[in-house]
């Protein structure tokens, strides 16, 4: 296990390949730097792939949080990014990202734009931000006191893995055959899942439902002039398509691909498909 100082905490960290050119990975919420292990190996020669773990996930601290979660925040995360970029050395690299890490990745850009080059983005949370109601976040506490809640809810960010059937309410999901390898990664994240902190579990929700009313980051799309490239999953139910329609229309380089039959996280569910597509985005730069 790797670990580098980020300002007052210290966060997990993983990377794969050698190269020139450096890809920094921020995951999403209630996960960990693993969840590209399966398609890592197939990214092409000559990157440097560089995986954090945020605060309170994986194996990085986990600070006692706030009464506010105000040390969760997107704006927090973002600055630990920064700072582990700085003490591992990086000086300019380029962004993939999934889910919330999407919406981290804005705060970064904009903090210091200099400092990165392409985005790619699976399935992001947007700057709009997303709201979460009271009934949604006692979701989450419930999933905080039951592994098998949080399977089942988990099963949902990566649905085309499991037998549709299995995916209905009172169901217990399934897996579909011949998944051996994804499944094993799959049940070893549930179990990363259920150790994360309460500033994750809670925090995270309630500091997006305040992106979301501040408006902030939604109001300066227009200065995010990175090229990204976005992936959406026709499958995924956890980010409304019109945000990523309407993240597209606002930045000035911004291009959104949707992808048929696959759910909220390609990188689980089809891992080759993943490094594919990272491959063709990233593969070929100069630095």
């Amino acid at each position: 296990m790797s670990r580098v100082q980020a300002g007052e905490v210290q966060l997990g960290w993983r990377e794969w390949g050698r190269g020139d050119v450096t890809v920094v990975f921020i995951h999403g919420n209630l996960a960990s730097k693993d969840w590209i292990e399966l398609a890592a190996p197939l990214f092409p020669s000559g990157l440097r792939v560089v995986a954090i773990d945020w605060r309170g996930c994986g194996d990085s601290d986990r600070p006692t949080p706030a009464a506010d979660y105000s040390n969760y925040s997107m704006q927090q995360h973002a600055q630990d990014m920064l700072a582990a970029l700085d003490a591992l050395g990086i000086g300019f690299c380029h962004l993939a990202t999934h889910s919330t890490g999407g919406i981290i990745a804005a705060r970064m850009l904009l903090m210091q734009p200099q400092r990165f080059g392409r985005v790619f983005a699976l399935d992001p949370v947007t700057p709009l931000g997303m709201a979460f109601n009271a009934d949604q976040i006692g979701l989450f506490r419930a999933m905080m006191a039951s592994k098998e809640l949080t399977r089942t809810v988990m099963a949902t960010a990566a649905s085309s893995l499991f037998v549709p059937e299995s995916m209905a309410p009172n169901a217990i999901p399934r897996f579909r055959d011949g998944l051996a390898e994804i499944q094993a990664l799959f049940d070893r994240i549930i179990e990363q899942t259920f150790g994360v902190s309460e500033g994750i579990w809670i925090g995270t929700p309630v500091n997006l439902t305040r992106e979301k009313e501040s408006g902030e980051l939604e109001r300066r799309m227009p200065e995010i002039r990175h090229p990204h490239l976005v992936l959406w999953g026709e499958c995924d139910g956890w980010i409304p398509p019109a945000d990523l329609r309407t993240m597209a229309a606002s930045m000035p380089d911004c291009r959104l691909v949707v992808v048929p039959g696959i759910g909220h996280s390609m990188n689980l569910e089809l891992p080759a498909l993943y490094a594919g597509y990272f491959g063709a985005w990233f593969g070929g730069l100069s630095k």
